[in-house]
Formats: structure tokens, C-alpha cells, sequence
């Protein structure tokens, strides 16, 4: 059985590589290096997987989940420049498979490691990403 936490927050990035010029930079990542950073609306759903507890009927207290994606994720991210003010992407590009995966990294290591865990982010309607761990 899986359950979900649907949640959104709002975060500025630029993808670009330092080592790059800015025009390599603009061939390969195009108005998303912009050097002024741009913003977007993320949608985030957290799906934790596991059993029925037959004494409470839940997978997981979904107020319990929802507790840690707002003090270990929403917190740290929401309205925020996620190159500038954020640490887990000071050596990364803040790509939006790299920022699933830093919020996997983050929840798993606070959900019970009887449960499953899947992250997917959308950056826009048109562009989500899954991460499971793999």
C-alpha cells in the first residue's frame, strides 16, 4: 500500500557550471542559466509504502509525514535561492532530478526504514521527476 503527502514550495535556482563559459552554459541549459536565477512553483508528493497497521488502519500517520516534509524540507527550501542559500547545492546543480534526490536523501533518513519512500517533484505541469532511491 502506498500513501501520499501532496505539498508545494516556492524556490529560485540557476543551472549552470562554473567551469563553464556563459555561453556553453546558455547552449546547455538555455533561459535556466539566466546569471539573475529564475523561480518556480514546485509540487511535491512524498509516497511512503508499507503494511496496514491493523490497530490504527494507517500505512503511516499522515500528520506524521506531513511534520517531516514541512521541518526537514519545506523549511529549508520553500522561498528560498536554492544556489545561494541552500548548502545541499553549493557543489551541485540544483537540477530538478538533483533536487529530488536531496529530498529523498533528507526524508529517508528521518522515515523508519520499514517504509518505502518515493519523491516526485514537478517544476512545472509539463516537467516531474520520480526518485526512489535508485
Amino acid at each position: 500500500m502506498k500513501i501520499c503527502r501532496r505539498e508545494t514550495f516556492n524556490a529560485a535556482h540557476r543551472l549552470f557550471r562554473e567551469n563553464w563559459s556563459d555561453e556553453k552554459n546558455l547552449e546547455i541549459f538555455g533561459k535556466c542559466s539566466n546569471p539573475n536565477y529564475h523561480g518556480h512553483n514546485y509540487v511535491l508528493e512524498v509516497y511512503v509504502e508499507g503494511t496496514i497497521d491493523p490497530e490504527t488502519g494507517y500505512v503511516i500517520d499522515l500528520k506524521i509525514l506531513k511534520e517531516l516534509i514541512h521541518e526537514y524540507v519545506l523549511d529549508r527550501f520553500d522561498h528560498r535561492n536554492l544556489n545561494l542559500d541552500c548548502a545541499e547545492f553549493k557543489n551541485i546543480n540544483p537540477t530538478t532530478e538533483n533536487i529530488s534526490k536531496v529530498i529523498w536523501e533528507i526524508l529517508r533518513e528521518k522515515l523508519d526504514s520499514k517504509f518505502g519512500l518515493e519523491v516526485v517533484l514537478s517544476e512545472t505541469d509539463k516537467n516531474k521527476v520520480i526518485f526512489n532511491g535508485k
